[in-house]
C-alpha cells in the first residue's frame, strides 16, 4: 500500500544570510559538521550522492533533482522502505536571517508504519536544523546526530 498521504515538516529560524545557509546542505564540507559523517561530493543537479553516518554505519543514496540557489533544494533518497523525496525551502528574512523548512514526502508501507517514518523524519530533521543553528551561529559542534543512538542504550522510538 502506496501512502503518500503523511508528510513530515519541520522548520527553523537561521541567523545567517540566506546565501551561507544554503551553502551549508549543498557543501559536504559544512554538512558533516552538523549532520552525516561523509559524502561523495556537493550536490549538483543530476548528480548522485551518497551519504554515510559512520557511526552508525549506515548510509544513503542521494539523487539531487532541483536546485534554486539560496531558495530551494530538492532530493530523492534511499528512505526508509522505498526512496523518498525531501525539499528543502530557505525563506530569507533579511540580509542576516534565513528560514528553512523542510518537508519529507513518499513514504511508503501500511500506515502505521507510514506514521512512524513520518514522525522519525520530523524528529530527525529537527536535530539537523538544531545542529545547524548552533554550527552557524554560534560555532558550537552539538554532536546531536551522534548522540542520538549511544552505543549501549537501546534504540527508542
Amino acid at each position: 500500500m502506496n501512502q503518500n498521504v503523511i508528510e513530515s515538516k519541520t522548520g527553523m529560524l537561521i541567523r545567517k544570510p540566506v546565501a551561507e545557509v544554503f551553502e551549508a546542505f549543498i557543501n559536504p564540507v559544512i554538512t558533516t559538521q552538523f549532520w552525516f559523517t561523509k559524502s561523495s561530493g556537493r550536490l549538483e543537479v543530476g548528480k548522485h550522492i551518497q551519504w554515510d553516518w559512520e557511526m552508525y554505519n549506515a548510509s544513503t543514496q542521494v539523487d539531487v533533482k532541483t536546485i534554486e540557489p539560496n531558495k530551494r533544494l530538492v532530493i530523492q533518497w534511499s528512505g526508509y522502505d522505498s526512496p523518498t523525496t525531501v525539499e528543502w525551502i530557505f525563506t530569507s528574512l533579511g540580509a542576516d536571517s534565513t528560514f528553512v523548512s523542510i518537508t519529507e514526502s513518499g513514504f511508503s508501507g501500511d500506515q502505521a508504519k507510514v506514521a512512524q517514518y513520518g514522525m522519525d523524519s520530523t524528529g530527525g530533521f529537527t536535530l539537523v536544523l538544531a545542529g545547524l543553528k548552533a554550527l552557524l551561529e554560534h560555532n558550537i559542534h552539538l554532536n546531536l546526530i551522534l548522540d542520538r543512538f549511544p552505543k549501549g542504550i537501546e534504540q527508542a522510538g
